[in-house]
């Protein structure tokens, strides 16, 4: 009875810590924030702490590897999509800001702090990150193959896309939100129409 009542706490309290962590590696690096300065910023007492998180790497693991997921499964929603190229980059465009408008710091996180990952969960991120980049690589080359777009280096046109969606996270102060609609027609006027005929 004890254990069922207090497991939806332990829960409540790891999002908790999730959550401020996230901010913190935001504001500060996740190379300069310490397990204590997290403990302070949750109220939690150092060994209360410890009961919820063994490491700071195990935050750094999980933001990275369910935003990774967030993204895995986004892709492979637009790839079902019977559609023409150029939607289907509208739609990547859309899931960007919109994961971006669900956790501005997590969403940062994941995109900076990656390289703090040891191995093997190094490799094990790169490689997820490489599926999602080829598989966007591969939307555009249709759009190029089948002369939707211009005839450009398909992965220039790649990290062009990809850099300019990941000034996202800095338009945005830790703790703000996100106008995501204004954000999304900005972003596909000005990325689509610099591929289109």
């Amino acid at each position: 009875m004890t254990e069922k009542a207090d497991a939806p706490l332990r829960r409540n309290t790891k999002e908790l810590i999730f959550e401020e962590a996230a901010q913190l590696f935001q504001e500060k690096g996740y190379a300069s924030s310490s397990m204590r300065d997290l403990a302070e910023r949750t109220g939690l007492s150092p060994s209360s702490f410890y009961n919820h998180i063994r490491s700071k790497e195990d935050i750094l693991k999980e933001i990275c590897f369910s935003t990774a997921e967030k993204f895995l499964n986004g892709m492979e929603d637009v790839q079902k999509m019977m559609s023409s190229p150029e939607d289907k980059l509208r739609a990547l465009i859309n899931l960007h800001v919109t994961i971006a408008a669900e956790n501005i710091s997590s969403s940062m996180v994941f995109s900076d702090e990656w390289r703090h990952l040891s191995e093997p969960l190094l490799s094990q991120f790169l490689k997820l990150r490489n599926q999602y980049e080829l598989a966007f690589q591969e939307i555009i080359e249709e759009g190029i193959d089948t002369g939707i777009f211009k005839a450009l280096d398909s992965r220039i046109a790649l990290y062009t896309f990809l850099n300019a969606l990941r000034w996202i996270y800095f338009l945005v102060k830790p703790g703000k939100t996100l106008d995501s609609t204004a954000l999304k027609k900005d972003l596909e006027s000005l990325l689509l129409n610099g591929l289109s005929i």
